[in-house]
């Protein structure tokens, strides 16, 4: 018999980047007591790595449950990206209803449509909560009608259509049914979730169901899997049987060895959970995202559905510059292949693959942020190792046609702007599908269709065409037609073609002929690149040139040379600018550009073989 678990409501909050989901979840931490009076806590509590902080975004999904006149709400926070896309599809399996965040100013956005589209096939009932009311340019009326919209668009059905607004201003932490009524606490809110978010069901007397849906790992226990107890209970030394929808001859019989429960921002060890709880388990070290434990007398998978392809891959190389070796502390081709299968432990949307070198690897992903990430993680652990251009993953259709992912881009810039980033994106392959005008006229929202592969390299020239005004957001739109050839750079780069230490006399003479990456005192190899020419072919230049003392004095022989400070490059910026026949050597303290062949005869004759 299915049973309802009245004291338990599993929602995760979902919305577009930027749009305020972490600080909405820190007021429901502090207004349902979690915190003591006098704790003191950090803005933005749930991100919890040093990246997410520092970028202000949310990487990886997180659970939190807090307690409400006596029910108990596990919160889902996640992440906003497209390129994280991964940990929002399967989240939404271990709850029973969404939050969707929405920016009462900048409205329903690319990412909104998205994470909404993926609830609305699971059938979840949806809160909108129209976010930032105390904004000076908010407009909530219209974001609502913006926001039905998107239902009608995404063929949401009549109850859903039937959705409670909620208008709320999380960094101030009150929340009230009425735009005009500002409320006082966040009450409002968890009163919507407790009346319309449904509670579990499932049937206690059958045997136990659990599907994992996030996997978390730790040093000291290994992998962690998360999941919704569906069926039955889970208690502590149970034997159970591991199977998987997707790999119908997958049958591992193991033991839970400790089972956690969620409370406030801790895991609290239990002894047995029921239909509708939100658990963590340890000890099995073979499991994985898309599994289901049952009970060994009804070994019966929980259908999951498959997480979505990565479109973009980079070869990762052990470092084999002049300078390797002397900044990192991991730095073998052992190491390095390691570190990236460990990585699979935690991210399902990433890809590894062993090419036929032995010290290089394919590593494929859902974007450029995805992979960055990633380098930037590893680098900070003292990883050294160099990375290749950004490509895309081609398929071949059924008729032997080359198929390229697609993005949809949507563009809001201030009019003045909108002609260089059309003629910018046109000249990259993308195809401009809708123009329309926003706030009461002065911006232009752009809509393009465009390859993945054209919009690589491009956000830093869209910052500087737009001079730092422009909102550039993009989502996956499946594979289209292969669109031609595109030519990423137009510019060359400075080579150095002599090893050793740059002289402020050699850059002097290096700044006429571009912009430069470096400054005097750096170290310099032949084949590195120092910056960047205003011409189409790269120019060799030698920055270690120091001046020829002579006993003949002229006026001006003693005058101070001035520099121009260089272009520093941060890691996203030098991911952009490399070319195909350059690649991006990483170190915990640098970042050096150089080219594929150091060698300038045997990178001449490579040219002409082209």
């Amino acid at each position: 018999m299915k049973q309802k678990r009245e004291d338990i409501r599993n929602i995760a909050i979902i919305a577009h980047v930027d749009h305020g989901k972490t600080t909405l979840v820190d007021e429901l931490l502090k207004q349902s007591g979690v915190f003591r009076e006098n704790q003191e806590v950090a803005e933005r509590v749930m991100d919890s790595n040093d990246i997410e902080r520092e970028r202000g975004i949310t990487i990886l999904s997180k659970n939190t449950a807090v307690m409400y006149k006596n029910t108990k709400i596990n919160i889902i926070d996640t992440p906003g990206h497209a390129d994280f896309g991964g940990e929002v599809e399967r989240v939404l399996k271990m709850v029973n209803g969404v939050v969707l965040v929405v920016d009462a100013f900048e409205g329903a956005m690319p990412q909104t449509k998205f994470v909404l589209k993926k609830a609305l096939e699971l059938k979840l009932p949806v809160i909108v909560c129209v976010n930032k009311i105390d904004r000076p340019e908010a407009r909530p009326d219209e974001v609502v009608d913006e926001v039905l919209e998107l239902f009608l668009e995404l063929d949401a059905d009549d109850s859903q259509l039937d959705c409670p607004f909620v208008f709320a201003s999380a960094k101030t932490g009150i929340a009230s049914m009425d735009a005009d009524q500002p409320g006082t606490s966040m009450e409002p809110l968890f009163e919507t979730i407790l009346d319309y978010i449904p509670a579990p069901e499932g049937d206690p007397e059958l045997g136990t169901q659990v599907l994992i849906s996030t996997i978390d790992y730790n040093e000291y226990v290994g992998r962690i899997g998360v999941g919704k107890v569906d069926n039955g209970t889970i208690k502590v030394n149970q034997e159970v049987v591991i199977c998987n929808h997707h790999e119908p001859d997958k049958q591992l019989k193991v033991k839970v060895s400790k089972l956690y429960e969620f409370d406030g921002l801790n895991k609290v060890e239990v002894k047995e959970a029921g239909i509708g709880s939100i658990v963590a388990i340890s000890g099995i070290a073979d499991i994985h995202i898309g599994d289901t434990l049952c009970s060994p007398d009804n070994v019966e998978p929980i259908p999951f559905q498959k997480i979505s392809e990565p479109t973009i891959a980079m070869q990762f190389m052990v470092n084999d510059s002049p300078l390797a070796g002397q900044e990192g502390k991991f730095v073998t081709s052992r190491h390095l292949r390691d570190r990236l299968f460990r990585e699979l432990n935690t991210d399902v949307s990433l890809r590894v693959e062993e090419t036929d070198q032995a010290d290089c690897f394919k590593v494929s992903g859902r974007g450029e942020l995805h992979l960055s990430v990633l380098i930037e993680n590893m680098r900070r652990e003292g990883f050294e190792f160099a990375v290749s251009k950004a490509e895309v993953l081609y398929k071949t259709d059924e008729k032997g046609h080359k198929l390229e992912p697609m993005e949809l881009a949507y563009i809001d810039v201030p009019n003045e702007f909108s002609g260089a980033v059309i003629e910018k994106l046109g000249q990259r392959k993308g195809e401009l599908r809708n123009m329309g005008s926003i706030s009461g006229g002065t911006y232009t929202r752009l809509e393009f269709s465009i390859p993945a592969r054209g919009l690589i390299g491009y956000r830093g020239e869209f910052m500087t065409d737009t001079k730092g005004n422009g909102i550039l957001n993009t989502v996956f739109d499946g594979y289209g037609e292969y669109k031609g050839d595109i030519q990423y750079r137009k510019l060359g780069s400075l080579i150095a073609f002599e090893a050793g230490e740059a002289i402020t006399y050699g850059l002097y003479n290096a700044q006429e002929r571009g912009t430069l990456f470096i400054g005097p005192g750096e170290k310099v190899y032949s084949g590195m690149v120092v910056g960047q020419t205003g011409r189409s072919e790269d120019i060799e230049i030698n920055v270690c040139k120091k001046k020829q003392l002579t006993n003949t004095r002229s006026s001006s022989a003693d005058e101070a040379l001035r520099l121009t400070p260089p272009k520093i490059l941060s890691l996203e910026q030098a991911l952009d600018f490399i070319d195909t026949d350059e690649l991006l050597e990483v170190t915990p303290e640098n970042l050096r550009i150089r080219k594929k062949i150091l060698d300038p005869t045997l990178r001449k004759r490579a040219g002409f073989k082209k």
